[in-house]
């Protein structure tokens, strides 16, 4: 497993409650979702992580409510495992 760094890094050294907080306010998720996804892409240089980084900056605040039950069910965000 690759070490993250940057904001990928941070968010997965907040304690769990404080992540879900960050992935529940509206605005707040799109902004965690940008930053994580773009620090995973730019650690890993993966097709798939820039794919979704894309799609992030369209659709992040729908991506957030999904990546926030992916939370709550595996402790990471979809496809930026810590």
């Amino acid at each position: 497993m690759a070490k993250q760094s940057g904001f990928a890094k941070w968010f997965y050294n907040q304690s769990f409650l404080i992540q879900l907080i960050l992935l529940l306010i509206p605005v707040v998720n799109w902004i965690v979702e940008i930053g994580v996804r773009w620090s995973a892409f730019f650690q890993r240089k993966n097709p798939i992580t820039l794919i979704f980084a894309l799609v992030v900056l369209i659709f992040g605040q729908v991506f957030g409510w999904i990546d926030l039950v992916w939370l709550l069910l595996t402790t990471h965000l979809l496809f930026a495992k810590a």
